[in-house]
């Protein structure tokens, strides 16, 4: 029992807090980071931590996809993918100049010309037939010529992917297990094709180069930061992961949420009381997709340069492996076991020698995460992260619901509860 003073009694409460408590110390520890590392390797540093930051985002979204909703997609990468190309598509074709080139497709825009660059390949021969090329040179810095925001182009990528989740999920969600994941699988393979055949528009395996996330630099904290800094793309990505955890969080608590893991356990009973099925499928596989194809759009940027080799099978199974070795029901463990495994296989990279042996951890390094894998799926069947989550939130449960059952059977005095009257059947 517990004491006067609650002592004893505030432990269970106190032990779920522990979650929460370590949540917000993990956010202030990634938030305060780049300010107080001064290591030599910091460009090396950061970078790593934002391709976490990329693939947690990616790993919690399919984790809501599949975990929640128990719809295994092998696609989510070429919705990334479609994220990044729209962005990639959209800063290379579409400029905005203070005159009419009168060489390439152009309508007025509010004063001045909205213009459309005509594709021209990869080969150098061809560098000339670039209309506004063309018409620069002949204005030869007369005429203003600015680039699409860089953010309207993410803006795009994230409706271009949800609006490809969209019309996927109304045609493929009636599909269940194997044939769900084997249509997404070619699906993924359909957009690789088609990326790595439009020479002429995408520039196939040479890829689209982007201008930076920052183009013209940012100041933070008082600090003017150029396009190549670490810092705002980092808070960039950082930002956006807390984001899309926090619609998460919302989405699961909610009533959609509830609906979602009733599909998970039983389809077929959630239909028979009176649940749209499909819709909310479509939903989930919806919003999950735009949040891949904002990250993709977002990392494109970073990285500035998309090519097909982003949607090789083995990037998906890299963030299956994630949610997976995180705790694939629940996505806040899906998405650190993302920057956990991220880092650790960055740290696996340094080789070393043992007994003149020198061990090359470039590729032993996989090794190491297959075996983790196949650990995890075998003894640890949600995870290494989400196991250690559930333990502190169900602190105290079994006991509280002993007590409430004892309260229930005895009466007011402490002695068995006699049932009136009127609650014996006859």
């Amino acid at each position: 029992m517990a004491s006067s003073d609650g002592g004893p009694a505030m432990r269970p409460e106190f032990q779920r807090q522990i979650p929460n408590a370590a949540g917000v110390l993990l956010i202030l520890f990634f938030a305060l980071f780049p300010l107080v590392y001064t290591g030599g390797n910091y460009d090396y540093v950061m970078h790593v931590l934002i391709t976490a930051f990329f693939y947690a985002i990616l790993s919690a979204s399919w984790s809501m996809l599949a975990g929640y909703a128990g719809q295994f997609s092998f696609g989510h990468m070429a919705f990334m993918a479609i994220g990044a190309y729209t962005a990639a598509l959209f800063g290379h074709y579409f400029w905005i100049t203070g005159e009419a080139t009168g060489l390439c497709r152009e309508i007025p825009f509010f004063g001045n010309w909205l213009v459309v660059v005509n594709p021209i390949g990869v080969t150098s021969t061809t560098l000339d037939q670039d209309c506004l090329r063309q018409a620069m040179t002949a204005w030869d810095g007369s005429v203003s010529v600015t680039r699409m925001p860089i953010w309207l182009g993410i803006v795009l990528g994230t409706l271009m992917g949800g609006l490809a989740g969209f019309l996927v999920g109304i045609l493929v969600l009636r599909l269940r297990a194997a044939y769900l994941a084997l249509f997404t699988l070619g699906f993924s393979e359909i957009v690789k094709a088609v990326i790595s055949a439009e020479i002429d528009i995408t520039r196939g395996q040479a890829g689209m180069e982007l201008p930076p996330l920052f183009p013209d630099g940012v100041t933070l904290f008082g600090q003017a930061f150029g396009p190549t800094d670490k810092i705002p793309p980092y808070y960039a990505m950082f930002g956006l992961l807390l984001l899309c955890l926090a619609i998460l969080t919302w989405l699961a608590r909610s009533r959609f949420g509830l609906f979602v893991r009733a599909l998970r356990e039983d389809q077929d009973a959630a239909a028979a009381l009176g649940v749209n099925t499909t819709r909310y499928k479509v939903v989930v596989f919806t919003i999950t997709c735009a949040m891949a194809a904002t990250a993709g759009a977002v990392q494109a940027h970073y990285v500035q340069i998309v090519t097909p080799n982003m949607l090789f099978l083995l990037q998906m199974s890299l963030v299956v492996a994630m949610a997976v070795i995180g705790g694939i029901e629940n996505f806040v463990a899906a998405a650190l076991g993302a920057i956990f495994l991220q880092i650790m296989l960055e740290v696996l990279r340094t080789s070393f020698t043992i007994g003149g042996v020198e061990v090359d951890m470039t590729t032993w390094r996989l090794v190491f995460f297959g075996l983790l894998l196949m650990v995890t799926l075998r003894f640890f069947r949600n995870g290494l992260i989400a196991p250690l989550i559930d333990r502190f939130r169900r602190a105290g449960v079994a006991a509280e619901t002993v007590e409430k059952r004892t309260a229930t059977l005895t009466g007011p005095g402490g002695g068995p509860h006699r049932a009136d009257a009127a609650e014996v059947p006859e």
